[in-house]
């Protein structure tokens, strides 16, 4: 049914919309430096320092146009510009987990639960444990998008891959328009309907958000809600590789086949208000064409704001034959027939969080058009938790029972800032746990930026550090279902991060180095059970992204460079890459004078043998395993790009080499990858 239904939404809007305007859409680039040029390049738990200058810099103007578009900080204290994602290179990559990480470990369908295999780009904040394997999918307050436009942005973006009956489909709508110049509003809905080739995978994902801003000159509101519905079959991985020989994919057997019907969902309801007031200095009128300094002190202003999120979180898990072999242990109650004890019929494991967020801060600064400014902020945040869980009925016949809790927190936060020039700038944000079941927990992180005006373009360099002391979540501790319970003391994680990058845009080139070492590092042993190295661990990572172009033939590298110092604890592929090679045309039609861009080429992604984790369907947890190692294989897609004014196509065989060297490819230890296929997409984009 998604198949007719994304088609018939593509073609009425394509006849309503595309014949409107032809005008490409131009790409908003910052006047300073860009520390990522993808789309995920601003991540809830990294600092990114701020520009300097005002928002008029960052709008592209035209007649009759004025686009913009930026996400909030990570303490959602002011706005951060980024580009417009309608880029045409590699369009092919259309993922959104390739555009959050580079490298990603799948179950061999796409919507399913996965991690990223840079040790840097892997989701630890506790407070997102029930969702951290679907984030980058997701539509959440920290990485909510918002706009503002003259004219109504409206994107399609769509694409299918394989036969019907193990098709993956995905589709994405996004509008944005303004009610006038200060307020807009938007929404953004994503479907992932992925029926996968092997038994037992499908995966049905639907998220939406609907956010909407105002940015007067003295007050400022920014909102978004998002809901996501994350669905997925679980098969419990194919029970022998080898019998990844047989030439149907649906006759190969699986752990959990169809006595079992195993599924998780994840539901996940977040809403974010942010409400900002500034006080002192003369504000300039948005149609300013030259900054103006502002009046009084330094210019010295003030900007008091209050910060709410709220968010609940249910996952769940069914088994409709939980008697089967692939779980050692059923403890909840069955009933007795006869002295005999026969286990319980059904799986019904329930996991629910749901939290309140309230924070009051402060934050001044010194004018922004001066060459030195100052800034600094401090507030108060009170966090309230609520979860339930299943009990088992360990002592009882009886099946179940549900227990709750509650906890809460009282955080102090502050952050101090100084840009001198455009060139140079440093900044220290930090948090502490004053009461509460994280009391003593904090998190410190700095960064310091210099930038040079280089012949091709800027370039800068970035030093960036952080110390934190956390309590490991809530589900470390306590975990109650049918075939998992646990109870344990988890002592608190600290860690001390060290890092540096080099950006040169206009070489396309960027080089960055990232150090971690951690104590009671906490994850899941290989017993799928909660652990904590009491030793320390330290971790490097040294990362690489280079374009080459000779002539018409381009060559687009990603390289990931990584050890651990226990590979007992935490084992990571020592070498990982992704490169396209490609030959880019640009073809001119002077009886029309319109003009197709096109790429030709292949990509190729590739990591050394190391031991990957293992995935536990009924915790939707991965965890270590010393048994099966995976890597020396290349993943080879070829792929077609073209571009037609507003309209970027793509056509790929994706793993085009499949059976060639093996056929028992996998990633996730008996979850192959996808066997060869044809995808194509298209993306359209209007604004008129």
């Amino acid at each position: 049914m998604i198949r007719q239904l994304s088609i018939a939404l593509l073609f009425t809007f394509s006849m309503g919309l595309y014949a409107q305007n032809t005008d490409s859409l131009k790409v908003i680039r910052k006047d300073s430096v860009m520390f990522r040029q993808d789309s995920a390049a601003i991540k809830n738990d990294t600092i990114t320092v701020r520009q300097a200058s005002s928002p008029e810099k960052n709008k592209v103007n035209e007649p009759g146009r004025i686009l913009r578009q930026w996400q909030l900080s990570s303490d959602f204290s002011e706005e951060v510009p980024i580009a417009f994602d309608t880029v045409f290179s590699l369009f092919h990559r259309y993922r959104a987990t390739d555009k959050y990480s580079s490298f990603n470990a799948t179950l061999g369908n796409y919507g399913l639960p996965f991690y990223q295999i840079n040790f840097f780009d892997r989701v630890t904040d506790p407070d997102k444990f029930l969702y951290s394997y679907y984030y980058p999918l997701m539509h959440v307050p920290e990485r909510a998008v918002f706009m503002n436009t003259q004219i109504p942005f409206t994107e399609l973006v769509w694409s299918n891959g394989g036969p019907k009956e193990t098709s993956e489909q995905t589709f994405r709508i996004r509008h944005s328009q303004n009610v006038n110049r200060f307020l807009n509003f938007g929404l953004i809905y994503d479907i992932i309907y992925s029926l996968g080739q092997y038994n037992y995978q499908r995966a049905e994902d639907k998220n939406f958000t609907f956010y909407s801003s105002y940015t007067g000159p003295k007050y400022k509101l920014y909102f978004s809600a998002g809901l996501n519905n994350m669905k997925g079959f679980e098969n419990g991985g194919v029970v022998s590789r080898s019998d990844l020989i047989m030439p149907q994919t649906r006759d190969i057997p699986v752990n959990l086949g169809g006595l079992n019907k195993a599924s998780s969902q994840l539901k996940n309801r977040n809403m974010l208000l942010v409400q900002r007031y500034t006080l002192g200095g003369d504000q300039a009128q948005s149609t300013d064409s030259i900054p103006r300094k502002k009046s009084g002190f330094f210019g010295i202003s003030g900007t008091f704001s209050h910060i709410l999120q709220l968010e609940t979180s249910k996952r769940t898990y069914t088994d409709d034959y939980p008697a089967g072999n692939f779980y050692d242990t059923s403890y909840i109650k069955g009933n007795f027939y006869d002295t005999v004890f026969v286990k319980s019929s059904t799986t019904f494991d329930s996991l629910y969080s749901h939290h309140i967020k309230n924070t009051v801060r402060f934050d001044f600064t010194t004018d922004e058009t001066r060459k030195f400014r100052l800034g600094a902020g401090f507030g108060f945040r009170n966090e309230a938790f609520r979860y339930s869980q299943i009990r088992p009925a360990l002592d009882s016949l009886f099946t179940s029972d549900t227990i709750g809790w509650r906890r809460s927190n009282n955080v102090l936060i502050g952050r101090l800032y100084n840009n001198i020039g455009d060139k140079f700038r440093w900044m220290v944000n930090g948090e502490l746990f004053l009461t509460g079941y994280r009391a003593g927990d904090f998190d410190l992180k700095g960064e310091i930026l210099k930038a040079f005006d280089w012949k091709k373009g800027r370039a800068s360099w970035l030093i960036k550090g952080g110390m934190s002391n956390k309590q490991p979540s809530i589900w470390y501790g306590q975990w109650g279902s049918n075939n998992f319970v646990w109870s344990t003391n988890m002592e608190k994680e600290l860690r001390l991060d060290l890092g540096t990058s080099f950006i040169y845009p206009a070489r396309h080139a960027d080089i960055g180095f990232n150090y971690a070492i951690i104590d009671n590092y906490t994850d899941f042993d290989t017993l799928a059970l909660p652990s904590q190295h009491s030793g320390g661990l330290s971790v490097a990572a040294l990362t690489l992204r280079k374009e080459f172009r000779v002539w018409k033939v381009h060559l687009n590298t990603d390289i990931l460079v990584q050890k651990s110092s226990n590979t007992e604890i935490l084992d990571l592929p020592l070498a990982t890459f992704r490169t396209g090679i490609f030959i880019e045309h640009n073809f001119f039609f002077k009886s029309t004078s319109g003009r197709l861009n096109t790429q030709l080429g292949a990509d190729v992604t590739y990591h050394t043998l190391y031991h990957p984790y293992s995935y536990m369907p009924a915790t939707g947890r991965f965890f270590r395993q010393r048994e099966t190692i995976t890597g020396e294989y290349p993943f080879i897609n070829l792929f077609f790009n073209f571009k037609l004014k507003r309209t970027r196509v793509f056509f790929m065989f994706d793993h085009v080499n499949s059976g060639v060297k093996r056929s028992d490819y996998d990633m996730i230890p008996f979850y192959p990858m996808n066997i060869r296929m044809l995808r194509y997409g298209l993306a359209w984009t209007f604004y008129n």
